[in-house]
């Protein structure tokens, strides 16, 4: 059996090459901002414009709804929840976001509720396929 004269420790010239250009090009990509460009622009300002079909969709939940992103999450899937289940039950293909609150989302968490721990109340990937699914639902009905 053969083994190589050069130690584990040792590089190899092209090693030694591929290592530095590995470690150069990060940061030649790296762009650091000029003062002139470093003016206060809010985060919006990236917002993509929403397309006519999605003037009926679910906002954002409000940051103080609840105390982190994952229940205000799952408070949102509940209130597609609670709007596609009217639309089914009242067989109404008009948008019905308008008449619903933030407020009636927090009083169906029991309904959802799916554990006692107060920061994971409910499984919020379930909650979103459940409202997925109604959703679908109310779409088909209304085709026909």
């Amino acid at each position: 059996m053969r083994t190589s004269m050069l130690s584990p420790s040792r590089f190899t010239l092209m090693e030694a090459g591929l290592l530095s250009l590995s470690l150069a090009l990060p940061l030649g990509l790296l762009v650091l901002p000029d003062a002139a460009s470093s003016q206060d622009r809010p985060f919006t300002s990236m917002e993509i414009a929403r397309d006519e079909e999605d003037g009926c969709r679910v906002p954002k939940p409000p940051v103080d709804l609840a105390e982190t992103a994952y229940l205000r999450n799952g408070y949102r899937a509940i209130l597609r929840i609670l709007i596609a289940e009217e639309a089914l039950a009242s067989e109404a293909c008009t948008c019905l976001l308008d008449q619903f609150t933030w407020d009636q989302a927090l009083t169906a968490l029991p309904r959802f509720q799916t554990s006692d721990n107060p920061r994971l109340p409910f499984n919020v990937p379930e909650l979103y396929a459940k409202a997925d699914a109604l959703e679908a639902q109310v779409k088909e009905a209304c085709v026909e």
